[in-house]
């Protein structure tokens, strides 16, 4: 599957996903002391729904449109999401979508940092533009897989790390597990989010195995079906794994995805919403 970001700006794999992230941040928040949030595979940052790609695919439509608008906004624990999208759009236009490191930007106090990594070319060198003069936030043409090897963990001690490949090539997911693994040793104690697109049942419990055959405890999946699985294997949800998940993240997933599930589910009896993959150490 390719997810490159730009073809999939606002869908609603990133609605859920971007509001998830933004509950992990604010939570970071309850304490005074400085943190880093690593965003391993950036993408561009800022995304034009009128633009070529995304009127490509149209996922918006059924994605972050169908929010905005809807009585499902007003939901508490989406208004600090919501908030960021109408800043963006102030002062990008109307059809602005913020990806992952501008909508964590937008988050962070001024003690805060953000180290955002992209290898494309094109996309690269639109997030560094978007980032120029900000010295809070950094962007790093690097492998984002071999920046959880070298850059962690950070001088601030506290932090998180989203991991969010395009999930181009295969053994994509052995690929993330093993370099988990990698980074948790480094840094045990940090908050590692994982995002996955849902496509089959047999795909999903593979990298819920592989996470618990990995040792790292602590680990509680939140996962947003918008449909049950289908026969041709399209896209019917996506998944964040959370390591060191904080402790008010399962209810507020679990409230988060019960009301985007209003106007972005399209019916059908679903999965539960969180999956304890591994269990904290005693």
């Amino acid at each position: 599957m390719n997810y490159r970001h730009a073809f999939h700006a606002g869908n609603f794999a990133d609605v859920v996903k971007h509001a998830l992230l933004t509950r992990l941040v604010l939570y970071l928040q309850r304490k005074d002391r400085a943190f880093r949030v690593y965003d391993t595979h950036a993408g561009r940052g800022l995304y034009d729904l009128s633009g070529d790609e995304a009127l490509r695919t149209g996922e918006h439509l059924a994605g972050i449109d169908r929010l905005i608008g809807s009585l499902v906004a007003s939901e508490p624990l989406l208004a600090d999401y919501l908030r960021v999208i109408e800043e963006v759009r102030q002062e990008h236009g109307a059809r602005a979508y913020p990806g992952s490191p501008l909508l964590v930007r937008r988050l962070l106090r001024r003690q805060d940092r953000l180290s955002a990594y992209e290898l494309h070319p094109q996309d690269g060198q639109a997030l560094a533009a978007l980032f120029a003069g900000d010295v809070q936030a950094k962007a790093i043409a690097l492998d984002g897989w071999l920046a959880l090897g070298a850059h962690l963990p950070p001088k601030e001690k506290r932090g998180l790390v989203l991991i969010d490949p395009p999930y181009e090539e295969s053994g994509e997911i052995e690929r993330m597990v093993g370099a988990l693994e990698k980074a948790h040793r480094r840094w045990p104690g940090g908050v590692f989010a994982l995002w996955y697109p849902i496509k089959r049942a047999s795909e999903r419990q593979r990298l819920h195995d592989l996470l618990k055959a990995s040792g790292i405890p602590d680990i509680l999946a939140a996962e947003f079906f918008r449909e049950p699985f289908s026969d041709d294997e399209r896209l019917v949800g996506s998944g964040l794994a959370v390591v060191n998940p904080p402790f008010t993240f399962g209810a507020e997933a679990e409230t988060i995805m019960a009301a985007l599930r209003q106007v972005l589910g399209e019916g059908g009896r679903l999965p539960p919403s969180l999956v304890a993959i591994a269990a904290e150490t005693p």
